[in-house]
């Protein structure tokens, strides 16, 4: 028998039965989950405080999750497998990476595949489920602690995935967990406060497309009406962005209704990088640059900052710290 193990079960293709798919009860699904698995690990299956469709997930249903896994941590469990709906697995292990930090041992997963047949009664005869549950089994008992994503036998650091492929079996990548990242956040204890006050948190993320200037201004122009808190703007490249002083102007508008504007890149893989003679223009105006793992990170981090200060100037201020 292994280490205690917490099993928390959020929902996704990994417990769907039937055809069409549809989710099994977690009432009904965790004992068979639990049976499969007892002969080989003391694992304690629980059901999340929310379970829902991964593409119907928001701030608040993460940041449950976390408060969750910070009470068990209290009854002295340090190891812990989420099981997770695949379309917003990634937001939702940049979420946990940066609240708990190094505090535990938690590794998330789910599969492209069902676990059970059609009927629920038995294994499906061609599914990932098991294999990658196994592996994050394995994985989270060897692993230093921290937050990882187990998926189709690779571990990679939580907060960097990204998922690449809508149907293949290797469908996340990211840094693996050998490799070292940058000095670890701070662990953020979650508060009921916290779960109300993420329901209010609005971000938008627009992939600039290359049309003409006018245009784009044009279309953030729209955003002065109702402006979100946090603005991220997908440039090309390393982040390179045509701009003119009317865009400028815009930004500085945009925090001044209490919106940050966020620079960063719609290229899955790598930094922004200013070293352009056409980003001079960033340091000219009340715009932040990305300086995250990707997308997921980037959403990660804005909630966090949204979370721990009340005004955009705050937001500015801290962002690089």
């Amino acid at each position: 028998m292994k280490n205690n193990i917490a099993l928390i079960y959020m929902g996704g293709t990994f417990g769907c039965v039937g055809d069409p798919l549809a989710p099994m009860s977690a009432e009904l699904f965790l004992p068979k989950l639990e049976h499969l698995l007892h002969q080989d690990y003391a694992v304690q299956c629980y059901r999340a405080p929310v379970i829902k469709d991964s593409s119907a997930c928001t701030a608040a249903d993460w940041l449950q999750l976390v408060q969750f896994i910070q009470e068990l941590q209290l009854q002295e469990i340090q190891y812990f497998i989420v099981i997770h709906g695949t379309d917003t697995l990634s937001y939702a292990s940049a979420v946990l990476a940066h609240c708990l930090a190094q505090s535990a041992h938690v590794i998330l997963t789910g599969s492209q595949y069902p676990l059970l047949n059609v009927q629920g009664d038995a294994i499906r005869e061609f599914s990932d489920a098991l294999d990658n549950l196994r592996f994050a089994l394995e994985s989270v008992l060897q692993s230093p602690p921290g937050v990882y994503l187990a998926f189709h036998q690779q571990l990679l650091h939580a907060q960097t995935a990204l998922k690449q492929h809508t149907t293949e079996l290797n469908a996340f990548t990211g840094l693996k967990s050998h490799i070292p990242l940058q000095p670890s956040q701070q662990v953020y204890r979650v508060t009921l406060q916290n779960i109300e006050k993420a329901a209010g948190f609005n971000c938008m993320s627009i992939m600039m497309q290359p049309i003409d200037l006018s245009q784009q201004l044009a279309n953030l122009h729209n955003l002065l009406q109702r402006p979100p808190h946090f603005l991220f703007l997908q440039g090309f490249g390393t982040g390179n962005l045509a701009v003119n002083q009317a865009l400028v102007t815009l930004i500085d508008q945009l925090y001044a209704q209490g919106c940050i504007s966020v620079l960063t890149t719609q290229v899955p893989f790598g930094a922004t990088d200013q070293r352009y003679a056409i980003a001079e223009w960033v340091h000219e105006c009340q715009i932040l640059v990305n300086d995250s793992y990707g997308h997921a990170d980037l959403y990660a981090k804005a909630l966090k900052m949204y979370l721990q200060y009340e005004t955009v100037e705050q937001w500015h201020r801290h962002w690089y710290d």
